[in-house]
């Protein structure tokens, strides 16, 4: 099944595996070598015009640079997996699982690795790294499980007559990862795609992505075959080939908002599957009788970790009634953070990924102040001895905000809390309510009742109760909804397999007559089923 690529592609003369990355911190561009593409089972060296450098968070250190693949080398890609698919789909379904399984202990060797590359290229601190790689896992620990979510229905619906389903693959399918969680988000795709009989194109970001090389290396090594995953990169000219591409048959993405309406409708428009989560404003309610310490630590993780680039961050609280007098405690928790190097023992928290994004934070920072509202805590300007040009945003804390305000009204995507007040649960559940995102909003309560008011009526697709980040388990799916979500099947889980298959429904009519003599005469009238 292999594929003769055309002899324009140029291998690597170095040995193409990716280098550990705890060494890239010290490199420089004159010795880093470049990001690969992954094309038949084959690192690739792209002979691209156009490359995009990859810079250490911390350090603005080139640690790799990325080609924009060439249309020849996106051809040959598709091409590749449409080869593939071929004999792919045909591989049992018990071979796809011990392929999951293979893959998952590969993963869980590497977990170090995985998480090193996400520090040097993303910045987040080590122990988010590492949990980054392992909520992945987890995806594909359940495609381990695919037997079970393959399993079609029968029933007898007439004499001798049995209908029933089967589930069977698409084809080639898309995917396209966001930076803030370089091993997560390509492990929602792959494994779901490939365990269900699919081959995947893969675009990783372009601004961090080692993690989604080394699980195509592990990929290779555990045995998948050549051409079911394969991994190009790029920017604007990738992402219009894989919405566009006749053999593309999905696309999953995960991103920004105007990314991700722009692929949605062009992937929709050119006849494709489409899964698109989007942007984000996760609001947390906290009232009166909730237990003070439990709430006050959990909205100070869920607000700042990970420099607060998470889709799933807790960016509002609304407090309501007296929880008001709690902001300043918020506020004492959130100075002790430690803000530093990813790979630094005590961090805390990291650089944000770019210089671009760092601004943009600071700005809606400024905006809050020019808008009226009271900035209690200010992150900007903070700075680590150590890594004088890193991109960092302390914790920052902004009260009195209305809803008007961009501060509210826009994502940041940094470590930012906006804090809101309101006088009772009706006003926090119309609030939430209002809000144009619906990915998640969690309440943090002692009350039953008021726990099962709020998940009953407010308008989010994944509800916590005193849980600040509530994203399911993959035995799940990921439910954000309203303006957070674009498509009509989730990701991972049954709604993940769903996704990646398409329904065949068989009816047949095995007649017992048949089984002692040959009918001699043929029936000419529409059948009854009785």
């Amino acid at each position: 099944m292999n594929v003769l690529l055309s002899t324009k592609f140029v291998r690597s003369s170095r040995y193409s595996r990716l280098a550990p990355f705890s060494s890239l911190l010290s490199r420089t561009i004159s010795t880093q070598t470049t990001t690969k593409l992954f094309i038949n089972g084959e690192f690739i060296e792209s002979q691209a015009s156009e490359w995009i450098d990859v810079r250490n968070p911390a350090t603005q250190e080139v640690v790799t640079r990325v080609p924009k693949s060439t249309p020849h080398e996106l051809n040959e890609a598709a091409h590749s997996a449409q080869h593939a698919f071929s004999e792919w789909r045909r591989t049992s379904v018990l071979t796809r699982q011990r392929k999951m399984l293979d893959l998952q202990h590969a993963i869980r060797n590497n977990i170090d690795r995985l998480a090193e590359s996400i520090v040097a290229e993303q910045g987040k601190v080590l122990s988010d790294a590492r949990g980054d790689v392992l909520r992945g896992l987890q995806v594909v620990e359940s495609m381990a499980g695919i037997t079970e979510y393959l399993l079609g229905h029968k029933i007898e619906v007439s004499a001798d007559m049995d209908t029933y389903t089967v589930r069977e693959p698409l084809g080639v399918v898309a995917g396209i990862c966001p930076f803030n969680f370089p091993a997560m988000i390509p492990l929602w795709m792959f494994p779901v795609a490939l365990a269900t009989g699919n081959t995947c194109l893969l675009k990783p970001s372009e601004r961090d992505p080692g993690a989604a090389m080394i699980l195509a290396e592990l990929c290779d090594q555990v045995g998948i075959p050549r051409g079911v995953l394969n991994i190009v990169h790029g920017s604007h000219d990738t992402v219009n080939f894989l919405t566009a591409d006749k053999r593309v048959r999905a696309v999953s993405f995960v991103g920004s908002d105007k990314a991700g309406k722009y692929i949605y409708e062009r992937a929709t428009q050119n006849g494709k599957r489409c899964q698109a989560n989007l942007g984000a404003k996760n609001h947390a309610v906290v009232l009166p009788d909730a237990d003070r310490e439990h709430a006050i630590n959990a909205i100070v993780g869920a607000a700042f970790g990970a420099a607060g680039q998470r889709c799933m961050a807790l960016s509002v609280a609304v407090f309501v009634g007296d929880t008001i007098d709690w902001i300043p405690e918020i506020i004492e928790r959130a100075k002790k953070l430690r803000v530093d190097g990813g790979m630094e023992q005590g961090a805390d928290l990291g650089p944000m990924i770019t210089p671009e994004a760092l601004k943009r934070a600071e700005s809606l920072i400024q905006s809050a102040i020019d808008e009226g509202a009271n900035v209690l805590l200010d992150g900007r300007g903070y700075k680590v001895a150590k890594y004088p040009n890193g991109n960092f945003l302390g914790p920052t804390v902004i009260d009195d905000a209305s809803s008007s305000m961009q501060c509210y009204q826009q994502e940041i995507f940094g470590p930012v809390l906006t804090c809101v007040h309101a006088k009772t649960l009706d006003d926090a559940l119309a609030l939430v309510n209002a809000n144009r995102y619906g990915n998640g909003a969690s309440v943090f309560t002692r009350s039953g009742a008021c726990a099962r008011r709020f998940q009953t009526e407010v308008e989010a697709g994944q509800v916590g109760i005193n849980v600040p980040i509530p994203v399911p388990l993959p035995m799940f799916s990921f439910t954000g909804n309203k303006g957070s979500f674009l498509g009509d099947t989730n990701f991972y889980g049954r709604s993940g397999v769903s996704f990646y298959t398409q329904l065949k429904t068989i009816t047949s009519h095995w007649r017992h007559q048949d089984a002692q003599a040959a009918e001699e005469r043929a029936s000419v009238h529409m059948p009854t089923h009785s």
